[in-house]
């Protein structure tokens, strides 16, 4: 079981602040969970596993909507969290991934967005305090905001570049109501993660800020960009470092990469988010590259070997696992960085300097409310955004 804060008072149980976390993670590395869905597909569950009782006549197909089974299958849900944290995850995501109003229309049940996100919530919360009560650390419950199954910045039609299939106010709209069940089912922390299209993250962030100025108390954010390939950028073109320029308005009290790569592959654009930011460093990867049925081989101790080293040279403060990975690797990871130092966050990155971003980062000298010459990482085109080439 990896090291974790012990409870103070039982009162304090399930409020956790930006503070205490941050108070943990200047202590230790912190471990997060692995993958969903990797422990769902084990159940090997069919079509009437997925419809139980209530949605037995729903005219669609539900047959891999795996967020569904917090209502239709939650014992299942509750035991893969309650695996989780005996392996020693400090923190569990929400079942949560596709939760939202634009993703389960595949399904037919964008009506069910808020039931689902809170009854998640709830069944995570559920799962953490046991093993709370169980142990007598610490868990926390992160609130899983998926990046949705369309994209603002890529047109979903080859002959038609200009097209968008939805609009930033119809993503706002759809995440609002899934971080509000998140919220009202008890999660500590909103994990906004995945992310391949910087737009639609914007969207998600926008709404989540919206909530908390209206209605919400403040939580912790996370956030987590996917860099497709070895080329180093997400979906939507950004490099690692634009990617971080673009969100840390939010002022994120971590972030990092998961998903698409291995650790070993994933070291370099953990290394270059790392120098660009004052937050803490979440790394969940893949348990390596795909074979060739879409599988994963990495064993537990390969993975925890190659995270041990992201912790041995100073890199991280939160890992975990992604697709392929289990409470196996999740039991190795602990114990690999049990002994490791977190990673120390630098004081100021880019001190007085006005930052840009597009599909690169730039810079210039502010204090005079012009952004000055910026680095090569950038040019503005006509529609305003940045590119390659020098700023002028």
């Amino acid at each position: 079981m990896a090291p974790t804060n012990a409870i103070q008072n039982s009162s304090q149980a399930g409020k956790y602040t930006r503070s205490e976390l941050r108070a943990v993670l200047q202590q230790r590395i912190m471990v997060l969970d692995g993958g969903m869905g990797t422990m769902i597909q084990q159940h090997k569950l069919e079509e009437e596993d997925f419809r139980s009782e209530e949605f037995k006549d729903h005219p669609l197909p539900l047959k891999g909507n795996n967020d569904l089974l917090s209502l239709t299958q939650p014992n299942i849900i509750y035991n893969i969290h309650k695996d989780y944290l005996l392996a020693g995850a400090d923190v569990i995501e929400t079942n949560t991934f596709s939760s939202t109003s634009v993703a389960q229309a595949d399904y037919g049940l964008e009506h069910m967005a808020y039931r689902l996100n809170r009854a998640s919530a709830e069944l995570a919360r559920r799962a953490a305090d046991e093993v709370t009560r169980q142990t007598g650390c610490k868990r926390y419950v992160a609130g899983a905001v998926g990046p949705t199954n369309k994209t603002l910045s890529v047109s979903p039609s080859v002959e038609r570049p200009d097209f968008r299939n939805i609009t930033f106010d119809e993503l706002v709209e759809s995440y609002s109501e899934q971080v509000r069940g998140l919220l009202d089912g008890g999660a500590d922390i909103l994990l906004v993660e995945t992310i391949f299209d910087t737009a639609n993250a914007k969207a998600a962030l926008f709404a989540i800020d919206l909530l908390f100025q209206k209605s919400y108390e403040r939580k912790p954010i996370f956030i987590s960009g996917t860099i497709v390939d070895r080329s180093g950028r997400t979906l939507s073109g950004q490099t690692g470092e634009a990617f971080v320029v673009s969100v840390s308005h939010m002022n994120p009290l971590c972030i990092g990469l998961n998903c698409a790569l291995g650790a070993i592959e994933m070291r370099p654009f953990i290394e270059a988010i790392g120098k660009s930011t004052t937050a803490f460093i979440i790394c969940y990867p893949n348990a390596g590259l795909p074979n060739t049925f879409g599988g994963y081989d990495e064993t537990p101790e390969v993975t925890a070997s190659n995270l041990k080293e992201f912790a041995t040279d100073g890199l991280v403060n939160i890992v975990g696992g992604c697709c392929g990975t289990t409470p196996g690797h999740i039991r190795a990871i602990a114990e690999g960085v049990k002994h490791c130092q977190p990673r120390v966050p630098a004081a100021d990155i880019y001190q007085d300097y006005m930052l840009l971003s597009g599909s690169k980062h730039c810079q210039g000298p502010g204090g005079d409310g012009s952004p000055g010459a910026g680095h090569k990482h950038g040019r503005r085109d006509a529609g305003g955004a940045l590119g390659d080439g020098p700023v002028l």
